[in-house]
């Protein structure tokens, strides 16, 4: 039997009525306070384990004493390099508990991405899995350390490693680890030479929520990787003004396979879960299959997603053998996801609360929703309005947490309302910067703290906001600018497409021209020549892609959360233009 679920003003009043005053608070003293009002419900819950909120503190209280025994110090730099495990949940705790920055790496990463990630962001300690995401990280991270020397008196000073397989205990068998390493179960043993009063009197001296607990490097979609500086604060208020955005009810258990090590998983699942005593469902690596499993198994009610995740799972031939009563709330944000794959997620899945999503690392995860109860017309042309912050709003602001405006791309002009430009933020969730990197600071963020985000978009008289894709991604056709992404809403509109992504590419007539790559529907086939008629019935000449080519579901090129890296799309596409019997055998097609 499904519980009743009360009223959206109902949730939203029972919100805040347990916060009537913002408690600033750092992750420690946040965990801290909610493991002990909901200690026996659960809080984590993956494939192979269950953790109530006392189980998960317990944990996090453990690693941080053997964090003060490896010689730890406040404000140190700890970087995580971990899947959706257990484990990285506590250790983000934990390092909160010792007052350290928390840097999460993504998984997907290589030696040399590791290796500038790790000297650029001056990391002090390194914990680990020796695999995950299908690659030997601790063979990786050993050759960079070769030739970078790690111990007390040096910048990296050690690294604790969790072997293949290992589960909490740390105590699975396991291939050997790379000589220097601390197996995981050694360092869990080092908590027996601190005692309580030595993390409670850490913990103490910590507890300044203005401080920075994270630094989270973009994932890359464009260009070296930047570490993006948010403290406790940023997260938490942008977390609180989540769950009073999607009216988000106590208990509420959230179903997500997006990486904790970005910020939509963490602050929009971990942390919005933790305001309500709700628990987060997740799995290491994202698999269509399983994820209806879980879903199914522990009574998800609500599902985080990007659209690549959301058309692998309605388009899964099991999709409908699965009972998901519980399910009721979706929100599929990072890109935008075209009407049919909404339709079809209503259809299947039974969610009857859509919500789609605007914001992005700089601003602590999202900033801008969708509201509970818009229709798919709202959700697939905007990407919602600012949300509202509660307790944690600004009077500066509207009380809000955060305000933009639209400027000229290229005079930096402020612009009218209404008008399309490049979307600038700045408030309470927006860093200050980028870690150790002040040239690219001071290119995104102004005087006035005004944030650029680098996308286009318009702000609406009703305070909606419309994305228009990222400003760097327009390109010009005999001097006529195209967006991407008004071209693939049309191409997603094809009944037999199920998600498309443009770029521009060199034309030695048109300067550029669009490309477009294609991934179909099960089971369906096409042509060339069918898109591009599609195409010129719906779009002026010179915004139709000259370009195309189709994608199975494996060959796109993500990101760590499932985003598609456009910049790598062109980069497949000039690879392919430059062989002249593919473009004759292309536009022949």
């Amino acid at each position: 039997m499904t519980r009743p679920i009360p009223t959206p003003q109902e949730r939203r009043q029972a919100l805040e009525a347990q916060y009537p005053v913002w408690p600033r608070h750092t992750f420690a003293s946040h965990f801290h306070v909610q493991c002990q009002r909901y200690a026996e419900r659960p809080f984590l819950i993956t494939p192979d384990a269950k953790f109530t909120y006392a189980q998960v503190w317990q944990e996090a209280w453990r690693i941080a004493k053997s964090l003060l025994s490896l010689g730890v110090r406040r404000r140190q730099h700890v970087a995580v390099l971990m899947a959706n495990d257990p484990e990285f949940v506590f250790t983000a705790i934990a390092i909160s508990l010792v007052g350290a920055v928390c840097i999460p790496i993504n998984t997907m990463l290589r030696e040399d991405e590791l290796a500038y990630i790790l000297e650029q962001s001056d990391t002090n300690w390194l914990l680990m899995h020796q695999t995950a995401s299908g690659i030997r990280h601790a063979d990786a991270v050993a050759r960079i350390l070769a030739h970078r020397p790690i111990g007390p008196d040096k910048m990296m000073k050690g690294v604790v490693c969790i072997p293949n397989f290992a589960g909490a205990g740390g105590s699975n068998e396991a291939s050997p680890l790379p000589d220097g390493f601390e197996p995981w179960a050694d360092f869990l043993a080092r908590a027996d030479r601190v005692s309580d009063d030595e993390v409670t009197a850490r913990w103490r001296a910590s507890e300044y929520p203005d401080e920075v607990a994270y630094i989270i490097y973009t994932s890359g979609s464009t260009g070296l990787p930047k570490g993006v500086m948010l403290t406790h604060d940023m997260f938490l208020r942008c977390a609180y003004s989540t769950c009073l955005s999607r009216a988000i009810e106590d208990g509420r258990r959230i179903f997500t396979a997006l990486p904790m090590y970005h910020v939509f998983a963490f602050e929009e699942g971990l942390l919005a879960a933790s305001f309500v005593g709700g628990c987060v469902i997740t799995c290491r690596d994202f698999s269509p299959l399983l994820s209806l499993q879980l879903m199914e198994r522990y009574e998800a009610n609500d599902f985080l997603c990007v659209p690549s995740m959301l058309v692998a799972i309605v388009n899964h031939p099991e999709v409908r053998n699965f009972h998901l009563p519980h399910l009721f709330a979706l929100m599929c944000a990072a890109a935008p996801a075209p009407v049919p794959v909404w339709e079809r997620a209503v259809e299947v899945l039974g969610v009857t609360e859509i919500c789609t999503a605007y914001g992005g690392t700089e601003v602590t995860a999202s900033t801008v929703h969708t509201e509970v109860g818009d229709p798919i017309e709202i959700v697939v042309t905007r990407v919602g309005r600012i949300k509202p912050a509660g307790v944690t709003g600004l009077p500066e602001f509207g009380g809000a947490n955060v305000e933009y405006k639209v400027i000229d791309p290229h005079t930096l002009e402020d612009l009218p309302p209404g008008s399309v430009g490049e979307l600038c933020a700045r408030g309470n969730t927006v860093t200050r910067g980028y870690y150790n990197n002040p040239e690219e600071t001071a290119l995104a963020i102004d005087k006035d703290g005004w944030f650029r985000t680098g996308d286009l978009g318009r702000i609406h008289p009703d305070g909606y906001f419309e994305f228009l894709g990222r400003s760097k991604d327009v390109y010009k056709v005999s001097g006529e600018n195209v967006a991407p992404k008004e071209v693939e809403d049309v191409i997603t509109k094809h009944p037999k497409v199920a998600q498309a992504y443009v770029v521009g590419v060199p034309d030695k007539l048109t300067t550029e021209t669009g490309a477009a790559f294609i991934e179909l529907k099960p089971g369906e086939t096409c042509t060339r020549r069918e898109i591009i008629h599609w195409c010129l019935e719906r779009l002026a000449k010179f915004k139709v892609p000259r370009h195309v080519w189709f994608m199975q579901p494996d060959e796109w090129p993500m990101t760590g959360t499932r985003k598609i890296q456009k910049f790598k799309l062109k980069e497949m596409a000039i690879e392919r233009l430059s062989n002249k019997d593919m473009v004759e055998e292309e536009l022949d097609a």
